[in-house]
């Protein structure tokens, strides 16, 4: 069995129109530094705007798209505002103070948090807490894949647009968005985090 272990952090927001975002910016991955984002619009189109062929042919594997765009995407924090380009697809955020899981986060090592072995253990309980999260589940291809928390903060205002058009205002990620095995929380925020992918 292989390992492949992701750093970095996931924000997932969604807008007044429909439009659910995930950005995943990771910062050390066997793919190196990079920044991918998943939408899913209103009408349940599910696109994947990555960096590279390499990105895509990784993300793929893993999730489900309807559509897959090759582009540049940059990403840009100063303080606590982060700003995303993508293609057609603009995005900047606000990000605010932590959330109550966040708070619980600190009251445990990183070693822990990030475990396998406790995604396995929390994954029950995410369930039911947060609707659509998951912390283990099936990457296909007979690998399995652990998202290992290690902090959250809230996202407090964004805006986005695609093609020029305004998506709306900052809204809760619902309905759960359907790239893979489980959703980012309905609240907006951004997640510190370590996936880990078993390949057998």
């Amino acid at each position: 069995m292989t390992r492949s272990i992701f750093d970095g952090d996931i924000a997932g927001l969604g807008t007044s129109s429909g439009t659910r975002i995930v950005v995943g910016h990771w910062t050390s991955s066997p793919l190196g530094d990079f920044t991918d984002v998943m939408v899913e619009f209103a009408d349940g189109e599910r696109l994947l705007l990555a960096p590279s062929d390499a990105v895509r042919e990784f993300v793929t594997a893993t999730y489900h798209f309807d559509t897959t765009t090759i582009t540049d995407v940059s990403y840009h924090r100063r303080g606590d505002r982060v700003g995303v380009s993508a293609g057609d697809l603009e995005v900047s955020f606000q990000i605010g103070g932590p959330t109550l899981l966040g708070r619980l986060l600190t009251l445990a090592p990183t070693s822990v948090v990030t475990a396998p072995w406790f995604c396995t253990v929390s994954d029950p309980i995410a369930r039911v807490v947060m609707r659509g999260v998951r912390t283990r589940g099936t990457a296909g291809g007979g690998r399995r894949e652990y998202y290992g928390a290690r902090g959250q903060r809230s996202i407090v205002g964004a805006t986005a647009s695609w093609k020029g058009d305004d998506l709306g205002h900052l809204s809760p990620v619902e309905p759960p968005v359907r790239f893979g095995f489980g959703s980012t929380p309905a609240a907006p925020s951004s997640t510190r985090i370590r996936t880990t992918i078993d390949h057998r």
